[in-house]
Protein backbone atom coordinates (compact mmCIF):
# COMPACT_ATOMS: atom_id res chain seq x y z
CA UNK A 1 0.00 0.00 0.00
CA UNK A 2 1.09 3.57 -0.81
CA UNK A 3 1.97 5.95 2.26
CA UNK A 4 -1.09 8.44 2.00
CA UNK A 5 1.46 10.88 2.26
CA UNK A 6 3.16 10.29 -1.04
CA UNK A 7 -0.17 9.47 -2.51
CA UNK A 8 -0.84 12.85 -1.49
CA UNK A 9 1.93 14.74 -3.41
CA UNK A 10 1.87 12.74 -6.44
CA UNK A 11 -1.88 13.61 -6.96
CA UNK A 12 -1.14 17.23 -6.73
CA UNK A 13 1.93 16.46 -9.43
CA UNK A 14 -0.71 14.98 -11.57
CA UNK A 15 -3.43 17.36 -10.96
CA UNK A 16 -0.87 19.72 -12.11
CA UNK A 17 -0.48 17.99 -15.35
CA UNK A 18 -3.19 17.26 -16.03
CA UNK A 19 -3.29 13.36 -15.50
CA UNK A 20 -5.92 11.41 -13.57
CA UNK A 21 -4.59 8.58 -11.34
CA UNK A 22 -5.02 5.79 -13.76
CA UNK A 23 -3.27 7.07 -16.47
CA UNK A 24 -0.19 5.11 -15.92
CA UNK A 25 2.57 4.46 -18.10
CA UNK A 26 2.99 1.37 -19.85
CA UNK A 27 5.66 -0.87 -19.04
CA UNK A 28 8.22 -1.02 -20.89
CA UNK A 29 7.82 -4.32 -23.75
CA UNK A 30 10.37 -6.69 -23.58
CA UNK A 31 11.17 -6.53 -27.22
CA UNK A 32 11.95 -2.99 -26.88
CA UNK A 33 15.02 -3.70 -24.31
CA UNK A 34 18.48 -3.93 -25.65
CA UNK A 35 19.63 -7.63 -25.83
CA UNK A 36 22.78 -9.05 -24.35
CA UNK A 37 26.18 -8.59 -26.62
CA UNK A 38 27.28 -12.00 -27.74
CA UNK A 39 31.09 -12.40 -27.12
CA UNK A 40 33.17 -12.88 -29.86
CA UNK A 41 36.29 -15.69 -30.52
CA UNK A 42 38.81 -15.23 -27.24
CA UNK A 43 41.66 -13.44 -29.02
CA UNK A 44 39.42 -10.93 -29.82
CA UNK A 45 37.35 -10.07 -26.81
CA UNK A 46 41.31 -9.38 -25.44
CA UNK A 47 41.81 -6.88 -28.29
CA UNK A 48 38.89 -5.20 -27.46
CA UNK A 49 39.34 -4.60 -24.45
CA UNK A 50 43.07 -3.48 -24.31
CA UNK A 51 42.19 -1.71 -27.71
CA UNK A 52 38.73 0.33 -25.60
CA UNK A 53 41.17 0.48 -22.52
CA UNK A 54 43.64 2.26 -24.25
CA UNK A 55 41.55 5.00 -25.91
CA UNK A 56 40.86 5.79 -22.35
CA UNK A 57 44.23 6.71 -21.94
CA UNK A 58 45.39 3.18 -20.11
CA UNK A 59 48.22 1.42 -20.89
CA UNK A 60 48.08 -2.75 -21.82
CA UNK A 61 49.94 -5.48 -22.80
CA UNK A 62 49.56 -9.48 -23.51
CA UNK A 63 52.17 -10.97 -20.82
CA UNK A 64 53.60 -14.87 -20.90
CA UNK A 65 54.56 -15.71 -17.41
CA UNK A 66 58.05 -15.59 -18.59
CA UNK A 67 57.67 -11.91 -19.61
CA UNK A 68 56.45 -11.00 -16.36
CA UNK A 69 59.58 -10.02 -14.51
CA UNK A 70 60.74 -8.06 -17.89
CA UNK A 71 57.50 -5.50 -17.98
CA UNK A 72 57.50 -5.07 -14.41
CA UNK A 73 60.67 -4.03 -14.36
CA UNK A 74 59.78 -1.52 -16.80
CA UNK A 75 57.21 -0.37 -14.82
CA UNK A 76 59.15 0.16 -11.97
CA UNK A 77 61.53 2.36 -14.17
CA UNK A 78 58.96 4.69 -15.65
CA UNK A 79 57.01 5.37 -13.26
CA UNK A 80 59.97 5.90 -10.64
CA UNK A 81 58.40 3.06 -8.55
CA UNK A 82 60.10 2.79 -5.11
CA UNK A 83 57.01 1.42 -2.65
CA UNK A 84 54.18 -0.60 -3.66
CA UNK A 85 51.39 -2.57 -2.21
CA UNK A 86 49.16 -5.29 -3.37
CA UNK A 87 46.29 -8.02 -3.24
CA UNK A 88 47.27 -10.94 -0.85
CA UNK A 89 45.44 -13.52 -3.13
CA UNK A 90 46.52 -17.17 -4.11
CA UNK A 91 46.57 -15.88 -7.95
CA UNK A 92 48.65 -13.22 -6.76
CA UNK A 93 50.89 -15.23 -4.89
CA UNK A 94 51.27 -17.75 -7.86
CA UNK A 95 52.34 -15.08 -10.17
CA UNK A 96 55.42 -14.34 -7.57
CA UNK A 97 54.85 -10.33 -8.68
CA UNK A 98 55.55 -9.50 -4.67
CA UNK A 99 58.95 -11.40 -4.69
CA UNK A 100 59.68 -10.02 -8.31
CA UNK A 101 58.96 -5.99 -7.31
CA UNK A 102 61.06 -7.02 -4.06
CA UNK A 103 64.33 -8.12 -6.21
CA UNK A 104 63.87 -4.69 -8.20
CA UNK A 105 64.60 -2.99 -4.56
CA UNK A 106 60.88 -2.01 -4.46
CA UNK A 107 59.86 -1.56 -1.10
CA UNK A 108 56.52 -3.90 -0.21
CA UNK A 109 54.21 -2.12 2.07
CA UNK A 110 51.08 -4.38 3.16
CA UNK A 111 47.59 -3.61 1.95
CA UNK A 112 46.31 -3.43 5.62
CA UNK A 113 48.43 -0.33 6.66
CA UNK A 114 47.10 2.62 7.47
CA UNK A 115 45.10 4.89 4.30
CA UNK A 116 48.29 7.22 4.23
CA UNK A 117 51.11 4.78 4.11
CA UNK A 118 49.37 3.07 1.04
CA UNK A 119 48.79 6.46 -0.50
CA UNK A 120 52.52 7.01 -0.19
CA UNK A 121 52.86 4.24 -2.55
CA UNK A 122 53.20 4.74 -6.28
CA UNK A 123 52.17 1.26 -7.26
CA UNK A 124 49.02 -0.88 -6.55
CA UNK A 125 48.70 -4.22 -7.86
CA UNK A 126 45.48 -6.42 -8.26
CA UNK A 127 43.64 -9.07 -10.28
CA UNK A 128 40.35 -8.52 -11.31
CA UNK A 129 37.29 -10.30 -10.96
CA UNK A 130 35.94 -9.38 -14.26
CA UNK A 131 36.55 -7.24 -16.98
CA UNK A 132 33.95 -5.81 -20.21
CA UNK A 133 35.32 -5.79 -22.97
CA UNK A 134 33.28 -3.63 -25.08
CA UNK A 135 33.70 -0.35 -22.84
CA UNK A 136 37.39 -1.43 -21.02
CA UNK A 137 36.17 -1.48 -17.85
CA UNK A 138 37.41 -3.56 -14.58
CA UNK A 139 35.03 -5.01 -12.30
CA UNK A 140 36.82 -5.40 -8.92
CA UNK A 141 35.52 -7.09 -5.89
CA UNK A 142 36.69 -6.26 -2.24
CA UNK A 143 37.63 -8.67 0.23
CA UNK A 144 40.21 -9.59 3.46
CA UNK A 145 41.87 -10.23 0.39
CA UNK A 146 41.43 -8.10 -1.75
CA UNK A 147 41.82 -4.45 0.17
CA UNK A 148 39.88 -1.98 -1.99
CA UNK A 149 42.63 1.07 -1.25
CA UNK A 150 44.93 -0.57 -3.34
CA UNK A 151 43.29 -0.04 -6.49
CA UNK A 152 42.32 3.78 -5.43
CA UNK A 153 44.88 5.06 -2.94
CA UNK A 154 48.57 4.47 -5.16
CA UNK A 155 49.85 6.82 -7.64
CA UNK A 156 49.72 4.02 -10.49
CA UNK A 157 47.79 1.16 -10.78
CA UNK A 158 48.42 -2.48 -12.45
CA UNK A 159 45.76 -4.97 -13.10
CA UNK A 160 47.07 -8.36 -13.98
CA UNK A 161 43.88 -10.34 -15.15
CA UNK A 162 43.32 -13.53 -17.26
CA UNK A 163 41.12 -14.30 -20.28
CA UNK A 164 38.98 -16.14 -18.71
CA UNK A 165 37.15 -12.98 -16.90
CA UNK A 166 36.35 -11.50 -19.67
CA UNK A 167 32.73 -11.16 -19.73
CA UNK A 168 30.12 -10.04 -23.38
CA UNK A 169 28.28 -8.22 -21.38
CA UNK A 170 27.38 -6.72 -17.71
CA UNK A 171 24.80 -9.11 -16.53
CA UNK A 172 26.74 -12.74 -16.75
CA UNK A 173 29.54 -10.43 -14.88
CA UNK A 174 27.64 -9.41 -12.35
CA UNK A 175 25.89 -12.74 -11.50
CA UNK A 176 28.95 -14.47 -10.71
CA UNK A 177 29.87 -11.95 -8.00
CA UNK A 178 26.85 -12.37 -6.28
CA UNK A 179 27.08 -11.65 -1.76
CA UNK A 180 29.82 -8.95 -2.06
CA UNK A 181 29.15 -6.50 -0.50
CA UNK A 182 31.49 -3.80 -2.21
CA UNK A 183 32.41 -3.77 -6.42
CA UNK A 184 34.53 -1.01 -7.84
CA UNK A 185 33.64 -0.95 -11.74
CA UNK A 186 37.45 0.84 -13.14
CA UNK A 187 36.85 2.67 -16.87
CA UNK A 188 40.94 4.22 -17.50
CA UNK A 189 42.78 6.12 -14.81
CA UNK A 190 41.02 8.54 -12.46
CA UNK A 191 39.29 11.42 -14.21
CA UNK A 192 37.59 14.24 -12.43
CA UNK A 193 35.84 17.49 -14.19
CA UNK A 194 35.10 20.94 -12.42
CA UNK A 195 31.75 23.28 -13.07
CA UNK A 196 33.62 24.63 -16.39
CA UNK A 197 34.61 20.96 -17.56
CA UNK A 198 38.29 21.32 -16.98
CA UNK A 199 39.27 18.00 -16.63
CA UNK A 200 41.94 16.50 -14.51
CA UNK A 201 43.58 13.04 -14.27
CA UNK A 202 44.49 11.39 -11.15
CA UNK A 203 42.81 13.65 -8.37
CA UNK A 204 40.52 11.32 -7.68
CA UNK A 205 42.18 7.88 -7.85
CA UNK A 206 44.93 6.42 -9.84
CA UNK A 207 46.56 8.86 -12.43
CA UNK A 208 47.96 5.98 -14.64
CA UNK A 209 46.48 2.89 -15.50
CA UNK A 210 48.00 -0.67 -16.75
CA UNK A 211 46.16 -3.28 -17.38
CA UNK A 212 48.05 -6.69 -18.38
CA UNK A 213 46.41 -10.18 -19.87
CA UNK A 214 48.61 -12.85 -18.96
CA UNK A 215 48.47 -15.46 -21.34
Amino acid sequence: MMNPGREEILGRVRAALGRRADSLVAPIPSSARVPPRQAGDADGEVAMLLGEIAKLGGNTARLTHGELQPALERLVQTEGVKKATLWQTRAMQDLGVMSMLASLGVEIVSPYSDKHELADCELGVTGADGALPETGTLLLCSSPEQPRMVSLLPRVHLAIIRPSGLHADVGPALAGMKGNDYMLFITGPSRTADIELTVTIGVHGPKSLHVWVME
